[in-house]
């Protein structure tokens, strides 16, 4: 690598790591700092911040207000894009020729700028974008929002070619490799990066069962309400809903069930707490798009983890998962591990399984050499 100097664009402060995106972004850039290499981390800020922990790990830190108006969603370029071209982020990237890192096709407004070409500059996909927002658009209730949406898929799968200007693609899942590899020349499979190498999970047998996630995020809150009245509606099981700005619908519905407990805006430590000492992580989702970060957080640390299909699409999970899908077969599943103890044989499993499926160390070496 060029001076062991790299330059990493970040769609948002990824600073507290306390949601999927930023989760990867953090303990990437902090992952190849501990390895030697001198991160140059340019990010957009919008209601997060500055960061003394970045400027910490970090070589430089340069922050860019996002334009967040109206008029950006407006234009002929997808909002997530428009909306964070910045002419001061392009000069500073020209200042040398350090390798460039672009963590989603939210950043890559860079390509646009015909003076990278030949610059070496690699995009790191957090999701196929225009499938996402399409799911994004089933999702939503609220009809503006909706629109929003799905105007903005299209725009995304219009801008989407732009990749073809990237040197290479780091894909986050199986799935998404399989959809880019068809399209792009020069991508890699580099897992998602999270805070966790060590499976830290207890044995024993806690007396509850746990959902989390970014709850004002539509497919999140769709999920927990999907558990509230298809599969909680009727079982005699404690359950505790965890995460960031439930929406009120959300709040007034776990309200109605005595066995319901919903905790907002948990900070990091209360979070991993919630999830060790769950007997059972519950992770469903409608989306079958990239490798959540909330289900590596669940592996690592969380006793037994109930998924559906999708939440596991593309991913080689074996027997560190139990799956089920309809309602019925998840209550089922529910009763039988709530009676079942997580004793060490089955913390040997969870080692076992996770050194096969994650390996943070070879992900970083690889990131290296490909940048280098």
């Amino acid at each position: 690598m060029l001076d062991n100097h790299i330059h990493i664009v970040s769609f948002d402060v990824p600073y507290p790591a306390n949601y999927g995106g930023v989760i990867d972004v953090f303990f990437k850039l902090k992952a190849l700092s501990e390895r030697g290499v001198k991160v140059h981390l340019h990010t957009f800020e919008y209601g997060r911040g500055n960061s003394e922990v970045l400027e910490k790990i970090c070589f430089s830190v340069n922050y860019y207000k996002r334009d967040t108006s109206f008029k950006k969603s407006l234009q002929r370029l997808p909002y997530i894009v428009t909306s964070r071209i910045s002419m001061e982020l392009n000069q500073n990237l020209k200042k040398d020729n350090y390798p460039i890192l672009l963590e989603g096709l939210h950043t890559c407004g860079v390509l646009l700028d015909k003076s990278f070409e030949g610059r070496r500059i690699f995009v790191r996909a957090h999701n196929v974008e225009h499938d996402y927002y399409r799911h994004l658009a089933r999702s939503e209730k609220n009809i503006y929002k909706r629109l929003f949406f799905v105007t903005e898929s299209a725009k995304l799968r219009k801008f989407e070619p732009v990749l073809k200007k990237a040197t290479g693609i780091l894909a986050i899942s199986n799935n998404d490799f399989d959809y880019f590899s068809h399209r792009y020349k020069n991508v890699h499979l580099i897992p998602a990066f999270n805070g966790f190498e060590k499976v830290n999970v207890v044995e024993g047998q806690g007396d509850y069962v746990l959902y989390h996630g970014k709850l004002d995020v539509a497919e999140n809150y769709n999920a927990a309400e999907f558990l509230l009245t298809k599969v909680f509606d009727d079982l005699d099981v404690k359950l505790k809903i965890a995460g960031m700005n439930p929406p009120e619908h959300l709040v007034d519905l776990a309200s109605e069930n005595p066995n319901v407990e919903l905790i907002p805006n948990p900070d990091d430590d209360a979070m991993q707490s919630l999830i060790q000492n769950a007997h059972v992580n519950i992770l469903v989702t409608a989306q079958a798009t990239g490798l959540k970060l909330k289900l590596l957080n669940a592996l690592f640390n969380g006793r037994f983890c109930l998924v559906n299909s999708k939440m596991i699409d593309g991913l080689n999970i074996n027997e560190l998962c139990i799956v089920a899908d309809s309602p019925s077969v998840l209550k089922t599943a529910v009763r039988n591990l709530m009676s079942k103890p997580f004793d060490k044989k089955q913390v040997e499993i969870r080692k076992r399984g996770m050194d096969v499926f994650y390996n943070v160390s070879d992900a970083v070496g690889k990131i290296m050499e490909l940048l280098g």
